[in-house]
This record gives C-alpha cells, sequence and structure tokens, in this order.
C-alpha cells in the first residue's frame, strides 16, 4: 500500500493527475490513499527539536513577509505557532497520541444502531494549509462489544488533527471504528465547510461539502432512511 501510494504520489508529481499539471489541477482536492502521506524518517526526531525547527523557519517566512519580529505582539509568535503545529492542529499526525480505546461486553444487548451525531471537530485542508470546520454523526451496530461514547469524540479529533482531505478523513476514521468494532456495520458521515474555499479562492461561504461512509448492514436504504432520520431530530 505504501509502495502504491509513494509511485501515485510521484507520478502525479511528474505527470500531473489524468494528464492535468500542478497548476492545471489548482484548488481541486487530491486524494491519493487512505493513509496520511508521511515521510520513514518522520518521527526520527523529537517534538521538541521539531517545535525548535518549525518556529525557526516560520520566523524566516515572517521575515520574507516584512513583517517586524522585534515587536511586542510579533516575536514570541514563531514558538506560538510551533508549539501550536505540534501540541495541538497537527497532533493526530503522531501514533504516540492515537487514544486508547477500552471496550466493554455489551450487557444490555442493545442490538440497534447507536447514533454519535454533532461531534465539532477542526482539521486542516492539506493543500492550503487553512481551517476545515465541521461535524461529524458516527453510527454503530454492535457485534458483542461496545466503545465509550466520549472515545468516538476522540477518534475523530485524532484523525482531524493533521493535514486531511475531507474523503480521507471520512474514511480514516470508518476503517479505525470496524477494526476496533470488529464489525462492518459502521457508518460516518461528516458536514463541513472549507476556509479554502470559502475565505480564498472562489470564496464561497455558503457552501458546505458532505462526505459518507456506510458499511455492512448501513449499506442499504433502509438503513440510511434510518440513520437519516435520526440525525434530523
Amino acid at each position: 500500500m505504501k509502495h502504491q501510494e509513494t509511485m501515485l504520489n510521484t507520478l502525479i508529481k511528474e505527470n500531473g493527475l489524468n494528464g492535468f499539471s500542478e497548476e492545471e489541477i489548482g484548488d481541486d482536492h487530491i486524494y491519493t490513499g487512505l493513509e496520511t502521506p508521511m515521510r520513514p524518517d518522520a518521527f526520527d526526531i523529537s517534538d521538541q527539536e521539531k517545535k525548535e525547527k518549525i518556529a525557526h523557519l516560520f520566523g524566516q517566512i515572517m521575515d520574507v513577509m516584512g513583517l517586524d519580529r522585534t515587536d511586542d505582539s510579533l516575536k514570541g509568535t514563531p514558538n506560538r505557532v510551533a508549539k501550536m503545529y505540534i501540541e495541538e492542529i497537527f497532533s493526530g499526525l503522531n501514533p504516540a497520541n492515537k487514544p486508547k480505546v477500552a471496550l466493554f461486553d455489551n450487557k444490555y444487548q442493545y442490538n440497534q444502531m447507536l447514533v454519535e451525531k454533532n461531534i465539532t471537530f477542526y482539521s486542516n485542508c492539506e493543500h492550503h494549509f487553512v481551517p476545515i470546520i465541521g461535524k461529524a454523526h458516527i453510527a454503530y451496530i454492535s457485534s458483542g462489544k461496545v466503545i465509550g461514547l466520549s472515545k468516538l469524540n476522540r477518534i475523530v479529533q485524532y484523525y482531524a488533527k493533521r493535514p486531511q482531505v475531507q474523503e480521507r478523513l471520512t474514511n480514516q476514521i470508518a476503517a479505525e471504528l470496524k477494526s476496533i468494532l470488529d464489525t462492518e456495520d459502521i457508518a460516518v458521515i461528516i458536514d463541513a465547510k472549507h476556509l479554502c474555499v470559502s475565505s480564498r479562492g472562489i470564496k464561497d461561504d455558503t457552501s458546505a461539502t458532505v462526505t459518507s461512509y456506510y458499511g455492512g448492514a448501513f449499506n442499504t436504504a433502509t438503513k440510511i432512511a434510518e440513520l437519516q432520520n435520526y440525525l434530523n431530530q
């Protein structure tokens, strides 16, 4: 899988996608695989070293833009940005931050869908590094085990806290839940606004993007309609 994704990314860089160059693709979102593209040496240095390097490089960006970094309001900005990148908005890149999940026996014998809706998340578009703001809705049918409700939120946050494409985010959450709960009966719906669309480029502030994953029992018109009914209440 990793080799195939690396080859695909190389082909895109060299030849463009479907014959289009990177410039021609422009703002279009390119989704190259389920895994977030990471270099093999991504964790060869510590978080502290990463923050020091990011602070230095971000300071250079500020210099290029002509900002006066001796100003009291700006002189701490490189360090603040570096800390924010590593400890907060991109913390989901580090597997060490993956939430630990405990499962429990389904002693209530609840065999219908469980829905956790309106999970607010903040992510960042990997094409422009500007925010994606949205809500995730998750549903599953127990195969004998249940998960604590707060852990559903934590799984969403973990995968959201990295440079993302909404389609990938949707599928990553679904794949994680399928693995943890040992069931195909998973549904994930994400409704989000992309600031790369609303604050720049086309500057459309009214549109939103909806992506979905329906697996197992949810991949039927009846279950989808039932789920949508819950979400609309």
